[in-house]
């Protein structure tokens, strides 16, 4: 029986009363939980900080203050953020007796961005960017230009080092923001040069005739510096995309305007290529809305108007013939939509979709009355996407017969294709996964080596159809795609349903070789451009299949690239008192292809593998088998299973999209028709690539 002393400390720490409500104030939960605020500790959390920062200057320079935005990464990992606003306010608060630059710096909901006058519109309405920032930094300054003064406040860990004070006079305003990521936070400190540029060239395409610099001082006698000042705003985003693709029509449609009744501004460019694919972004408030929402509705409802409208008024669609749909004139179309309003209502913390329903009909009118008129005023350019608009109409028609047949097809057999798909037993798509596997070689240890009650095989025979250069109606008439998309049971095109989906997890499994690298590019360009969704909701993985296999007696292991091979070599090379670096074994003929002895007791090496792919080597006296694989098909079906189709022990790559605009070029510049794109790529490359089978 416990003491009372037992008895008491048990009964304090079984509690749960108002004692133990913790309440964390000022920016201590953003130090507590920085995930919830930034989304992650990671790389992209890190550069995250620099978005909120650069927020706060593009506001500015929404409200009309200020034509240069500054951004350097300087020694030690700072970076700093200059702009040519009005510079944050330093006058004491009313109500908290500070200067507002402290308030809005160490205060999460304090910013002028909540209906107090201080800004129009503004992409930062959550009000923390700027005090998460200091937060999550082990050093940060702050120095405001504002009444011919400047101003400066030191923060350490977003604690006030000082009040704020003038240390000097200045002419003209802005704010200067520098700061030092916390590294006892983040994952890592190292900032991707190519990440800011990316992510700052397109916030100043959005920003039309704001300059931005970007200087990389990080390294002395290695600065970089980049440049960017778009006078064409969104148009010229448009002519950027559509580099290195043919394009329908010369002229580039554009318009801006404001929208008195919902008092928003709508700007929207757009142009045709020969792509078979929409390309249309959506912005509100210089936030990207990869969902689309009510300012994508708007607009779509207005061009199929439009170009319906236009065509049967020219003559160029038949009295008889049926209209365009939204799917024919949207083919090969790269647009933009950019909107400013005052209070805009996201879907989602992400804000993956705008919900204002006073966006849509802004949208709809402004663009549709300009894109009327820019048909009427360029007569060529009008015929030359009614043409393209009517192709896509013949090409989606034979696809429909085509698809329809497949799927009759697919009905008939009950989804199941002999000799391809071995299905699992499970009827549950939430426990169900299937691997798509390069030849039948591989397929066969997958179906033998695979759990039968969650786990389906579908080998396909050689290389798939390159999507990329084909409509609807060639690809389906290609078995390989035909099989898959009948396994994957979601139907395909403006069909396509995801929640027939018959599997959670599509796992592409190929040899680490050219082919299977090749194999896997095929794969995934039919699912960026025919299953986004699958992508989008994280259904496509890449397996990590193990390139070698290392033997010492009965001791085996697997590792999945030649930094872990060396690794492991040195491991084990320490762990049996070498001194030495492993040395060749100089008794068996190595590399010739004659089988090399193995020790007493010591598990054989596959007897379907040539015995030239196996080296050996001596680590204390004992011989280390080591066997590259270059196949699937080289492992026996338990290897398979043990290595790569176990979910407890497996490696597996998700398959995401961090950025749509990036995607979109690479899968044109490596599978598109144009060859000089593709050859530059290679030729920029070709160093980076290692283990290269020829």
């Amino acid at each position: 029986m416990p003491d009372k002393e037992t008895a008491q400390s048990t009964k304090v720490a079984g509690s749960y009363g108002a004692a133990q409500i913790q309440v964390l104030e000022g920016l201590d939960p953003v130090r507590k939980r920085p995930g919830m605020y930034i989304g992650t500790t990671g790389p992209k959390g890190l550069h995250h900080l620099i978005w909120e920062v650069m927020d706060n200057s593009f506001d500015e320079a929404l409200a009309g203050h200020g034509k240069r935005i500054t951004m350097r990464l300087l020694p030690d990992h700072y970076i700093s953020v200059e702009d040519e606003g009005r510079g944050i306010p330093v006058d004491p608060h009313p109500q908290f007796k500070v200067s507002a630059l402290e308030l809005v710096l160490t205060k999460l909901h304090a910013g002028g961005k909540f209906g107090g006058g201080g800004y129009k519109v503004s992409g930062g309405l959550h009000g923390v960017g700027v005090s998460v920032v200091n937060a999550l930094s082990t050093h940060l300054i702050a120095e405001v230009k504002r009444e011919g003064k400047l101003w400066r406040q030191e923060y350490k860990r977003g604690i006030p080092q000082g009040k704020v004070k003038a240390v000097g006079n200045v002419r003209g305003t802005g704010t200067t923001i520098s700061f030092q990521a916390d590294e006892t936070i983040f994952e890592t400190t190292e900032y991707d040069l190519k990440t800011i540029v990316d992510h700052l060239r397109q916030c100043a395409y959005l920003l039309k005739g704001l300059r931005l610099d970007i200087f990389d001082e990080r390294e002395k006698g290695k600065e970089y510096g980049y440049g960017f000042l778009f006078e064409g705003g969104i148009a010229s985003y448009v002519q950027h995309l559509n580099r290195g693709k043919e394009r329908k029509h010369a002229n580039i449609f554009y318009v801006e305007k404001h929208e008195p009744v919902s008092d928003i501004a709508v700007e929207v460019s757009l142009q045709y290529t020969d792509d078979y694919y929409e390309n249309v972004i959506c912005f509100a408030n210089n936030i990207i809305n990869p969902e689309g929402g009510t300012h994508l509705m708007g607009f779509r409802t207005a061009l199929t108007r439009e170009l319906n409208t236009y065509a049967r008024a020219k003559g160029l669609i038949k009295e008889k013939d049926v209209n365009l749909t939204g799917e024919d004139v949207r083919e090969g179309l790269t647009g933009i939509i950019s909107i400013k309003l005052k209070d805009p209502q996201f879907e989602g913390q992400t804000k993956m979709k705008l919900g204002n329903p006073e966006a849509r009909a802004a949208v709809e009118t402004v663009f549709g009355d300009a894109f009327k008129i820019f048909l009427e005023e360029h007569p060529r350019d009008g015929e030359a996407i009614i043409g393209k608009c009517v192709l896509s109409a013949q090409a989606r028609a034979a696809a429909r017969a085509a698809r329809e047949t497949v799927l009759r097809k697919g009905v008939l057999e009950g989804l199941t294709l002999p000799g391809k798909l071995a299905d699992c037993s499970s009827k549950d798509p939430k426990r169900s996964e299937l691997f798509v596997v390069e030849g039948d070689s591989a397929g066969g240890s997958a179906k033998q080596g695979r759990d039968r009650e969650t786990q389906a095989i579908l080998p396909l025979k050689g290389k798939i159809l390159n999507v990329e250069r084909a409509r609807l109606d060639k690809m389906l008439a290609n078995n390989e795609v035909k099989s898959l998309v009948i396994a994957l049971g979601t139907n395909i095109g403006e069909a396509f349903n995801i929640n027939d989906l018959r599997y959670d997890r599509i796992v592409i499994m190929t040899d680490a070789d050219v082919d299977g690298a090749h194999i896997r590019t095929l794969l995934l360009t039919l699912f960026y451009r025919y299953f986004l969704d699958l992508i989008r909701g994280g259904h496509i993985y890449i397996a990590q299949p193990p390139l070698y296999r290392l033997q010492l007696g009965k001791e085996v292991h697997y590792v999945y690239s030649d930094e872990e091979k060396e690794s492991l070599i040195a491991k084990l090379t320490k762990e049996r008192g070498e001194k030495a670096a492993a040395k060749k074994n100089t008794k068996g003929d190595v590399g010739t292809g004659h089988a090399l002895s193995v020790e007493e007791g010591a598990v054989p090496p596959d007897e379907n593998v040539d015995e030239g792919a196996i080296e050996a080597i001596q680590i204390g006296g004992i011989k280390v088998n080591i066997q590259r694989y270059k196949g699937l098909g080289e492992m026996n079906p338990e290897q398979l299973w043990e290595t790569t189709m176990d979910p407890e022990k497996r490696v597996m790559k998700q398959v995401s999209i961090d950025d749509a605009e990036k995607a979109e070029e690479v899968f044109t510049v490596l599978m598109g028709s144009d060859v000089a794109p593709r050859k530059s790529f290679i030729q920029t490359q070709a160093k980076h690539v290692q283990n290269l089978d020829v």
